[in-house]
C-alpha cells in the first residue's frame, strides 16, 4: 500500500512530460496506477473478509508518534475500491472527453492522479494527523481541478470559494483532531476508536469533526460550494463530486460513527442537518434547467441522505449507510459522465434546448434510465436494496422510542419522494421531445453519435449498480464486518438486519412504494404548475451569505490597512524599533541579576577597525547624498569583514565582503530612480525623535549583547561544532557544514525567503509590464544573435557578428554582444576588457568555492555571490541586452531548480528508510588525484548555489534591466537613460 502511494507520487509527475508526446492518450497511462490500486485491494478481498487486516506503516516523525501508514480492513477497503476503481474508469473516460484538445492536459492530468492518490491514502491512513494532511491535500488539488479553465472568471471563483469552504473546515477539523489525540495519547485512528474516550473535551473534538467533515461532504450550511464546483470539466464532477472528495467527510462520518453515534452532540447534528440537506437540495433540484446543476442539488440531497444513515451509529443503519455509498458512487457517476456526453456532443446542458434525445441515442437512455432507476429506490437495483436497508434501521430506531429515529424517517420518506421527481425530471430534460407553451412539439435536436468509447464507462458503472442488487447477499456477507463494528453502541441484535432484493412485505417495502407514487404526483405538480420555472423564493441563498462574508473580510482588511499603512516608510520603521526598544528594555529590567564583563579589546585590529566603523556611521548619518549614505554604510560592514577575518571566521569574511558588495550594487540601481541628494522632495521631519529613538536602539542592543554575552554559565554549545561537522558531516568548514546539513532545515527556510524576497521585488518592479524577460532584453537584437544566445554560438568576422558556421569555426567568439546597442558615450572599452579577461575566470573561481567550501571558505552562498558578480560585470560592461546574452534563462528557473535541489537532498533519505537530511559519503582512489571523497550534502550546497545566482539575477533584470528600460521609455530629463554605471557619483541617473 505505501508504494502504491509512492508510485501515485511519482506517476503524477511523469505525466507532466508524456502529455505532449501522447495527447488525450496520456489519460490511459493515469489509469494504470488507480487499476493498480483496484486489483491490489480485489487481491485483499480475502484477507479483509477473514479479519486479517493488511497494514503498512513507515514512522514519520517519531518524536510526535506521527507514523505514515496504511490499514485497510472493511471500511478502508470499500472505499479504496471506490477511489481507485472509479477513478480508473473516469481516466479512461477522459481520453475521450478531451479528444482533440492538448491545452492543459499535462497539468490536469498529473492533478487529477495526484487527487486520486490522496484520496487513496486519505481511506487508508490508520493516523488522523497524516489523515488530515491528506484531507488538506485533496482540498489543495480539488482547487486546481475546478479551476482548470482558469481563463474563466466563474471557474476561478467556484475553485476559490470551495477551496475556502473545505479547507477552513479543514483547519476546524485539526483542532477536534489535536484535542482527540491528546485524550487519547495516541494519534492511531483503530486505537483511538478501540480505546474509546468519553467527556467534555471528547464532545468538543467531536464537534470540530463534524465541522470538517459536513464542510467536506457539502452538508448545510456548507452546501453551496458544491453546486458552483460544476463548473469544473465533467470528468472532475464526476469523480470529485460523485466518487471521491464529498465521499471523503462521508467517510470520516462512517469510520467515527460506530464508535462516537452516542455522544451528546453527535445525533443531534448529523440527523438534523442532514434531513435539512436533503430536503432542501431535492427541493433546488426540481428547479433547475442544466443538467449539470440538477446532478449537483441531486448529489448534496444524496450527501444529506447517506450523512444521517452512516452516520446513525446502529448496527442496521451502519450496514445500509454503506450500501448507500457505494451505490451512489456508481449511479451519480455514471449520470455525470452521461451529462458529459452529452455537453460534449451538443456544447449544452440546458434542458430546454434538448428535444427527442432519447429515439437518436438509446444506449445512452437506458443508462441513464438504469442509474436513476437506482437513485430513485427502484427494484432491482444497488439503490433499492440499500433504501430498504435504510428504512428498515430507522423503523427499527423509531420503534425503540429513538427520537432522531423518528425525524431521520419521516426526512428519509419526504427526501426520497423529491428524489423521485427530480430523477425524472432528470430524464425528461435530457431524453424526452418536449413541447411549446402552445403544445407544438419542438423539433429533435441533432444528435451526432458519439465514438462507442465515450459511452463505455457510464455502462460499466450503470450494470455494476444494476448488478449490484442481483447479488445483494454477497454485498451483505462483505459490508457486515464493518456494520459489527457499531456493537460498543448497540449489541448485535440475535435476528439482524441483512441486504437483500426482497425482505417479503413490510413497512419498509410500503415506504418505498409510497416514495415512488409521491415522486411522481410531485413531478406532475411541478410541471403542471410552472413551479421549476418561477423565479428565486427567498431574497438570499447560502451562496449569497458567503459572498457578503467574503466582501465583509475585504472590507474590514482595506480598513485596516488604510489605518496602519500610511505609506510613510519611516514610521514602519520607527514602529518596528519602538516594539524592539520597548519589548527588550521590559525583558532586561526584568532580569533579577545582571553580569556584566567587558575587556578593552580582544585583539589590536579592534582598535583600528571600530573608530573607522563608528565614524562612518556617524557621517552616513549626516550625509545629504544618497550614494554617499550608501557607500558609508558599506564601510561599516567592510569593518566587520575585518573584524571576522582576524576572529578565525575567513568564511564569515568573505561571505560578507560579497554580501556588501551585492548590497552595494542593489543600493546602486535603486537609487537612480531617486533623487540625488536626501530631502530634495521633502524635508525630514522631527529628527529630534528621530535621534532619540536611534539612540535608544543602539543603548538597547549594546545592552543586550554585553548583559547576554557575560551571562553565559556554561561551555557554549558551538565549542563541540567543530568535532560535529567533520564526524558528522565530513567537513571541516563548519559555517558551511552547518548551513547544509546540521542545520539544513533552517536552510530551506531562508531559501525560501530569498525566493519570495526576489518575487516580491521583481513584481512590483514589472507590475506595468510584465511580458517574459528574456525576450525583453533580447527582442531588440539581430534575429541572429537571439537566436545563437540559445543554440549555436556567435563569432567576429570581418562583416561583423555572425552565427558560427562550417566556414568560420576558426574565428574568435563574439563577447559583449550587448555593448554595440549602448550609446558611445556610455560604453567603457577599459571595462569590456577587463571583463573579457576576468568574467571566465570568475566563474570558474566560484565553482571552486562551491565544491571547496565543505572543507575550505567558501561554500554554496559564497560561490552563487561570486557568479552573480561575474552577471553584475557582464551588465555593467554590457547593458541589459548583454545581461540577456550572458544569461539566456529566467531567473525563476535557478531559483526553482535551486529549490528543488536542496528540498530533493533533504527529503530523498526517507526513501531508504532514513531520516531527513541524513547524508552518505563515497569514498574513493584515484590514481592521480588521489582520495577522493564526497558527501551528498554538496548536492544541496549546489541548490544553495543556483538560489543565489537566481537572486542576483532577478535583481540585475527588475531594478537593472528593466528600470533601464522604464527610464528609457520615460525619457527623464528629456535624455534616454542609458544602463547604469558604477562610476556614477552621486548615485543619480546617467
Amino acid at each position: 500500500m505505501l508504494l502504491l502511494l509512492v508510485a501515485f507520487a511519482a506517476g503524477s509527475l511523469l505525466l507532466a512530460g508524456l502529455a505532449r508526446p501522447l495527447g488525450a492518450r496520456v489519460f490511459y497511462v493515469a489509469a494504470v496506477f488507480p487499476l493498480a490500486a483496484f486489483v491490489h485491494a480485489c487481491l485483499a478481498s480475502a484477507r479483509v473478509l477473514h479479519g486479517d487486516i493488511p497494514f503498512a506503516a513507515y514512522a514519520w516523525i517519531r518524536p510526535l508518534g506521527i507514523e505514515i501508514s496504511m490499514r485497510m480492513d472493511t471500511l478502508g477497503w470499500v472505499m479504496a475500491l471506490v477511489v481507485s476503481g472509479v477513478g480508473a474508469l473516469v481516466m479512461i473516460y477522459c481520453r475521450w472527453y478531451f479528444r482533440g484538445r492538448s491545452e492543459g492536459l499535462g497539468r490536469f492530468s498529473s492533478v487529477l492522479l495526484a487527487f486520486a492518490g490522496a484520496m487513496y491514502g486519505l481511506v487508508l491512513t490508520d493516523d488522523i494527523v497524516m489523515l488530515v494532511m491528506f484531507w488538506e491535500m485533496t482540498s489543495i488539488l480539488s482547487y486546481l481541478l475546478i479551476g482548470h479553465y482558469h481563463l474563466r472568471a466563474t471557474s476561478r471563483r467556484a475553485a476559490l470559494q470551495a477551496l475556502l469552504v473545505t479547507t477552513l473546515g479543514g483547519l476546524v477539523m485539526l483542532i477536534g483532531v489535536v484535542l482527540l489525540a491528546v485524550e487519547a495519547e495516541t494519534t492511531s485512528l483503530s486505537t483511538i476508536l478501540a480505546q474509546a474516550p468519553t467527556g467534555p473535551i471528547v464532545n468538543v473534538a467531536l464537534v470540530l469533526l463534524l465541522v470538517g467533515a459536513l464542510s467536506k461532504s457539502a452538508i448545510f450550511p456548507f452546501h453551496f460550494w458544491l453546486p458552483g464546483a460544476m463548473a469544473a470539466p465533467t470528468p472532475v464532477s464526476a469523480y470529485l463530486h460523485a466518487a471521491a472528495m464529498v465521499k471523503a467527510g462521508i467517510y470520516l462520518l462512517a469510520r467515527l460513527a460506530p464508535t462516537f453515534g452516542d455522544a451528546d452532540p453527535w445525533r443531534p447534528v448529523i440527523v438534523t442537518l442532514g434531513v435539512f440537506t436533503m430536503l432542501l437540495g431535492a427541493f433546488q433540484a426540481l428547479r433547475e434547467s442544466d443538467l449539470k446543476r440538477i446532478l449537483a442539488f441531486g448529489t448534496v440531497s444524496q450527501l444529506g441522505f447517506i450523512s444521517v444513515v452512516i452516520g446513525f451509529g446502529t448496527r442496521d443503519a451502519a450496514l445500509a449507510g454503506l450500501a448507500l455509498l457505494l451505490g451512489h458512487a456508481l449511479f451519480k457517476s455514471a449520470l455525470f459522465l452521461v451529462v458529459g456526453v452529452i455537453d460534449r456532443q451538443l456544447s449544452t446542458r440546458d434542458i430546454d434546448e434538448l428535444s427527442g434525445v432519447g429515439r437518436q441515442a438509446p444506449v445512452m437512455a437506458v443508462i441513464s434510465f438504469v442509474a436513476v432507476a437506482s437513485m430513485a429506490g427502484l427494484p432491482p437495483t444497488l439503490g433499492f436494496v440499500a433504501k430498504e436497508g435504510a428504512l428498515v434501521a430507522m423503523l427499527d430506531a423509531a420503534g425503540q422510542g429513538d427520537g432522531w429515529g423518528v425525524v431521520a424517517l419521516i426526512g428519509m420518506v419526504a427526501g426520497s419522494m423529491l428524489t423521485v421527481a427530480y430523477g425524472g425530471r432528470f430524464l425528461w430534460g435530457a431524453f424526452w421531445t418536449k413541447h411549446r407553451r402552445d403544445g407544438s412539439t419542438r423539433p429533435e435536436t441533432a444528435w451526432p453519435d458519439p465514438p462507442i468509447g465515450f459511452l463505455g464507462v457510464p455502462l460499466v458503472l450503470a450494470t455494476l449498480g444494476l448488478a449490484g442488487g442481483l447479488v445483494a447477499p454477497l454485498l451483505d456477507d462483505a459490508l457486515a464486518p464493518y456494520a459489527d463494528t457499531a456493537a460498543a453502541i448497540e449489541p448485535v441484535a440475535a435476528h439482524p438486519a441483512h441486504l437483500a432484493l426482497w425482505h417479503g412485505l413490510g413497512p419498509a417495502l410500503l415506504l418505498s412504494a409510497v416514495t415512488l407514487l409521491g415522486g411522481a404526483i410531485i413531478l406532475w405538480l411541478v410541471r403542471a404548475t410552472g413551479f421549476d420555472i418561477t423565479g428565486r423564493i427567498l431574497q438570499f441563498t447560502a451562496a449569497d451569505v458567503y459572498h457578503a462574508i467574503t466582501r465583509s473580510v475585504d472590507r474590514a482588511s482595506v480598513a485596516v490597512t488604510s489605518l496602519t499603512q500610511r505609506g510613510s516608510l519611516p514610521i514602519y520603521v520607527g514602529t518596528i524599533f519602538l516594539v524592539l526598544v520597548v519589548g527588550e528594555a521590559v525583558a532586561l529590567f526584568a532580569t533579577p541579576e545582571w553580569r556584566i564583563a567587558l575587556d578593552a579589546w580582544q585583539d589590536p585590529v579592534q582598535l583600528a577597525a571600530a573608530p573607522l566603523m563608528i565614524a562612518a556611521g556617524v557621517i552616513a548619518v549626516r550625509a545629504r547624498k544618497r550614494y554617499t549614505g550608501v557607500v558609508l554604510v558599506a564601510v561599516t560592514g567592510l569593518g566587520m569583514v575585518v573584524l571576522f577575518a582576524t576572529h578565525g571566521a575567513p568564511d564569515l569574511a568573505l561571505t560578507q565582503v560579497l554580501v556588501e558588495a551585492v548590497t552595494l550594487v542593489a543600493f546602486a540601481l535603486v537609487l537612480r530612480r531617486l533623487p540625488s541628494r536626501m530631502g530634495a522632495h521633502n524635508g525630514t521631519s522631527m529628527p529630534v525623535l528621530r535621534a532619540m529613538l536611534a539612540a535608544s536602539v543602539g543603548i538597547t542592543m549594546a545592552a543586550l549583547v554585553v548583559i547576554a554575552t557575560s551571562a553565559r554559565i556554561h561551555d557554549p554549545v558551538s565549542v563541540g561544532w567543530a568535532d560535529l561537522a567533520y564526524e558528522i558531516g565530513h567537513g571541516k568548514n563548519v559555517v558551511n557544514v552547518a548551513l547544509v546539513d546540521l542545520r539544513g532545515w533552517d536552510t530551506m527556510g531562508e531559501l525560501s525567503v530569498l525566493i519570495l524576497a526576489a518575487t516580491g521585488v521583481a513584481s512590483l518592479v514589472f507590475v506595468t509590464d510584465r511580458i517574459d524577460s528574456l525576450q525583453r532584453l533580447t527582442r531588440r537584437l539581430p534575429r541572429a544573435t537571439r537566436g545563437a544566445a540559445r543554440r549555436r554560438p556567435l563569432v567576429e568576422t570581418t562583416q561583423g557578428i555572425q552565427v558560427q558556421s562550417a566556414g568560420t569555426r576558426d574565428r574568435p567568439r563574439a563577447w559583449l554582444i550587448g555593448g554595440q546597442r549602448m550609446s558611445a558615450e556610455s560604453r567603457s572599452i577599459m571595462l569590456e576588457v577587463v571583463v573579457r579577461i576576468l568574467f571566465h575566470t570568475i566563474i570558474v573561481v566560484s565553482i571552486y568555492l562551491l565544491f571547496a567550501g565543505h572543507n575550505l571558505p567558501g561554500g554554496g552562498f559564497a560561490g552563487g555571490l561570486v557568479a552573480g558578480m561575474a552577471l553584475v560585470m557582464r551588465y555593467v560592461a554590457g547593458g541589459r541586452y548583454e545581461l540577456g546574452v550572458a544569461a539566456p534563462t529566467d531567473a525563476g528557473h535557478l531559483l526553482g531548480a535551486g529549490m528543488i535541489l536542496a528540498v530533493g537532498t533533504a527529503v530523498a533519505p526517507l526513501v531508504f528508510g532514513l531520516d531527513p537530511l541524513t547524508r552518505a559519503v563515497w569514498e574513493a582512489e584515484l590514481p592521480v588525484i588521489g582520495h577522493l571523497e564526497f558527501v551528498t550534502s554538496t548536492i544541496f550546497d549546489v541548490g544553495v548555489y543556483l538560489v543565489v545566482i537566481g537572486l542576483v539575477l532577478d535583481v540585475l533584470r527588475s531594478l537593472g534591466a528593466e528600470v533601464d528600460r522604464q527610464m528609457k521609455g520615460a525619457g527623464v530629463d528629456g535624455r534616454p537613460h542609458e544602463p547604469f554605471r558604477a562610476a556614477a557619483p552621486e548615485g543619480g541617473a546617467r
